[in-house]
């Protein structure tokens, strides 16, 4: 389980390697949510950590099969117009996001 401190974390640095890449992203973005954007990083995002850290692979086809295993099978927005999701056209940005703060803790304890 991630906490909220991790979640921040990892939120931040997705912010700043994805979110500002996303073409779904409206002006003063992010958050989107109180922008009336449903970003499904924003929604799932405890769920996309573990979902990315169950993973261990040099492509990201297995992540992205995971993440559509435990993530998009149980969600309700799932095969709708409505699909606030950019994991795949950013899935690349949001692996090495979570890996850069994976390494950074790393770092942290092996120092």
């Amino acid at each position: 389980m991630v906490t909220t401190a991790e979640l921040t974390e990892y939120l931040d640095e997705i912010r700043l390697q994805v979110c500002t890449r996303c073409v779904d992203r409206p002006p003063g973005g992010p958050p989107c949510a109180p922008l009336g954007k449903q970003c499904g990083i924003e929604l799932h995002l405890p769920e996309l950590i573990e979902a990315i850290h169950g993973v261990n692979s040099t492509s990201i086809m297995p992540y992205l099969d995971n993440n559509r295993h435990q993530i998009c099978e149980h969600c309700p927005q799932q095969h709708s117009s409505d699909c606030p999701c950019p994991m795949d056209y950013l899935a690349v940005l949001l692996v090495q996001a979570v890996e850069t703060v994976d390494a950074r803790r790393a770092a942290a304890v092996g120092a």
